[in-house]
């Protein structure tokens, strides 16, 4: 979002990407049980997401920017195509936190992982997000066990100041 925001349109387009298969997964979780096809709700979010990009705060995630505008356009998308008036029933609607929480968990660590060298990024992906053994990791990568630890270690510690000083 950064980078689209500095007037790169291939970051812009990898964002819009990325951020419709998310939506998607996100609509289609909320509305199965309406059966209805998200598309028209997703193209709706993606033109807010283009148009209104400037309000986004660089110094904050973006997740949380990018699930208030889509939880923002299912409430208008119920209310116009569904009747629905009372926003409790909506939100009833739009059901549990848990994917949105989810999914903003993983943007956030990827855009958190971007900002640490190759090396520390694949050695947290291999050891803490996918599950893999030190020595499994090791072997995936052509590092030493040891090279593995360290770079997963200084990676966390990293990442650990850096949500420090964002706080």
């Amino acid at each position: 979002m950064v980078a689209s925001l500095d007037g790169d349109a291939r970051a812009h387009e990898a964002l819009l990407r990325a951020v419709g298969r998310v939506l998607h997964a996100y609509y289609r979780a909320r509305f199965a049980n309406l059966r209805m096809d998200v598309d028209d709700i997703v193209q709706e979010a993606l033109i807010t997401v283009h148009s209104r990009r400037a309000s986004y705060d660089r110094k904050r995630p973006f997740s949380p920017w990018l699930f208030a505008v889509a939880r923002s356009k299912a409430i208008d998308f119920l209310r116009k195509h569904r009747n629905f008036e009372d926003l409790d029933a909506i939100e009833h609607e739009l059901g549990e936190q848990g994917f949105e929480d989810e999914a903003m968990a993983r943007l956030d660590i990827e855009q958190l992982l971007e900002t640490l060298t190759a090396k520390q990024a694949q050695a947290i992906r291999d050891t803490r997000l996918h599950g893999y053994s030190i020595k499994d990791s090791a072997l995936r990568t052509k590092l030493s066990e040891s090279d593995v630890k360290v770079s997963a270690h200084r990676g966390l510690k990293a990442l650990m100041q850096r949500i420090r000083d964002s706080v």
